[in-house]
C-alpha cells in the first residue's frame, strides 16, 4: 500500500472535510461526486474528538442476514491487516446483502477490537448496533443506519473496491471524516491537497471577516463585487 508522510495526514486533520474537498478541486479540478465525497445517507455519526478522523481506507464487504456464518478466518485476516498496517486506518464496510441495510454489520465488540488494533474511525454503508458501546470504545463512527440485531453474520472480502454512501472507495485511499461526512483524497494528490487547504482557509477567512463587520452596508457589498 502506498502511503504518505504522517505530517501530511496531520495537516489534513487540521481542516474540515469541506475545506479538504474545496482544496481537492483547486488541485485537480472537479470530479464526479461519487469519487469525491459521501452522500447524505450518513445519518449515524459519533466522534470523541474535535478534529476529523483521517486515515487510510481498509475496505471490506459483509452480509448480516443471508449466512451461513463464516468460520471467522477471513475476518481474523482482515483484522490482522489492520494490526500490522502501522498507519492510521479508517475501517470501511459495505453491506452487500439482499436486502442491504437491514441487519447490523458493526457493533461494540468489533469497535473495541478495531480501536485496539489501530483503527481511527469506521465508515459504514450499513447499520450499526450497540452505538453507546461503540462510543465508549472510542471509535469514531459514520454509518447509514442503526438497528438492534443481525442474522448469520458473514464477511465476504477485504481489500477490494467498495461504495459507501455513494462514495467509491479503493483500498488505501485517504479519507477525511467529520460531521459533514467523508471526503476522499487520492494518495498521489494528498501532499498538494494538504498544502492547498491553507489557501482555501485564508480566502474563506477573508470573506467571513468582510461580511461580519457591524452594520454591513450596501456600499460594502459593491466594494466586494468590484474586487471579486
Amino acid at each position: 500500500m502506498k502511503t504518505v508522510n504522517q505530517s501530511i495526514l496531520d495537516t489534513l486533520a487540521e481542516y474540515d472535510s469541506a475545506t479538504v474537498q474545496n482544496a481537492g478541486i483547486l488541485v485537480r479540478g472537479y470530479i464526479h461526486a461519487d469519487d469525491d465525497y459521501t452522500d447524505p445517507s450518513i445519518c449515524e455519526y459519533i466522534s470523541p474528538g474535535a478534529k476529523p478522523a483521517v486515515g487510510y481506507a481498509f475496505t471490506s464487504t459483509w452480509t448480516p442476514l443471508s449466512g451461513p456464518a463464516s468460520d471467522g478466518y477471513l475476518r481474523t485476516d482482515y483484522f490482522d491487516s489492520i494490526a500490522r498496517a502501522n498507519v492510521p486506518v479508517i475501517v470501511v464496510q459495505q453491506d452487500v446483502d439482499k436486502p442491504a441495510r437491514r441487519g447490523a454489520i458493526i457493533g461494540d465488540g468489533m469497535a473495541y477490537q478495531m480501536s485496539a488494533l489501530g483503527a481511527v474511525g469506521a465508515l459504514v454503508d450499513g447499520n450499526a448496533r450497540d452505538v453507546p458501546g461503540i462510543k465508549q470504545a472510542g471509535l469514531p463512527l459514520w454509518a447509514t443506519g442503526r438497528v438492534p440485531g443481525h442474522g448469520p453474520f458473514n464477511m465476504l472480502a477485504h481489500e477490494i473496491a467498495v461504495t459507501v454512501a455513494s462514495l467509491n472507495i479503493n483500498p488505501g485511499d485517504i479519507l477525511v471524516c467529520d460531521a459533514d461526512g467523508a471526503t476522499r483524497v487520492a494518495v498521489d494528490e494528498a501532499a498538494d491537497v494538504a498544502k492547498m487547504c491553507a489557501e482555501v482557509r485564508t480566502k474563506e477567512g477573508a470573506l467571513h471577516r468582510f461580511f461580519s463587520v457591524p452594520d454591513f452596508a450596501l456600499d460594502q457589498w459593491e466594494e466586494w463585487k468590484a474586487r471579486s
